[in-house]
């Protein structure tokens, strides 16, 4: 699964069980009936760390690098992410506007050779009540409230992305644009759970 075209669907699960010093990912395909396919990538994230990077690797056994998530700036995570192939070559990037995320969390997810697409929380009455939550003496109570994000170019629909209610994480990704590497959107779906303030 070196490629993009070997990926079948344009609808993924995500899953996220967290360890003691990591968080591990797993993406499946989503069967018509709701069930998890086949694995198609797999990641694991050590906490804590200074600097944001993720390896997606084609399988638990990560032996093979399927592509790389890396902060461009050290100190500095406005300046995005960029998500490169096994070999080094760039697929797309994203970043968080951190102004916008104030409110409510908006990001901008950019792919060679397409405009870029703006994703931001469906529910603003939600994205208030994480802001909240967060202030909030509950440092061991995870905020379980579904939370969906909509990425759009010039109002078209790109992604979207639905956070499932449960104790654990779990993620619905549908791609509309049928030019969006399926790297890239999982890229993004993800960051969506590890890389902002939740």
């Amino acid at each position: 699964m070196d490629s993009a075209g070997q990926w079948t669907g344009g609808r993924f699960v995500i899953r996220q069980k967290a360890a003691l010093t990591t968080d591990r990912y797993t993406v499946s395909e989503l069967l018509p009936d709701g069930s998890d396919g086949d694995v198609l990538a797999f990641a694991e994230l050590k906490r804590l760390s200074l600097e944001e990077e993720m390896t997606f690797y084609t399988d638990e056994s990560r032996t093979r690098v399927l592509f790389t998530v890396k902060e461009r700036g050290l100190f500095d995570a406005g300046d995005g992410y960029d998500v490169r192939d096994a070999e080094g070559d760039p697929i797309g990037a994203f970043e968080e506007r951190f102004l916008a995320s104030l409110l409510r969390s908006t990001w901008v997810l950019d792919q060679p050779g397409s405009p870029a697409a703006v994703g931001r929380e469906r529910n603003r009455f939600v994205a208030v009540l994480r802001r909240v939550w967060n202030f909030l003496p509950l440092d061991l109570v995870p905020f379980m409230w579904p939370y969906h994000f909509d990425f759009e170019t010039d109002g078209k629909p790109v992604m979207k992305v639905d956070k499932k209610f449960g104790l654990h994480d779990r993620y619905v990704v549908d791609m509309a644009a049928p030019g969006l590497d399926p790297r890239l959107a999982i890229a993004q779906a993800v960051a969506l759970d590890t890389l902002q303030d939740r």
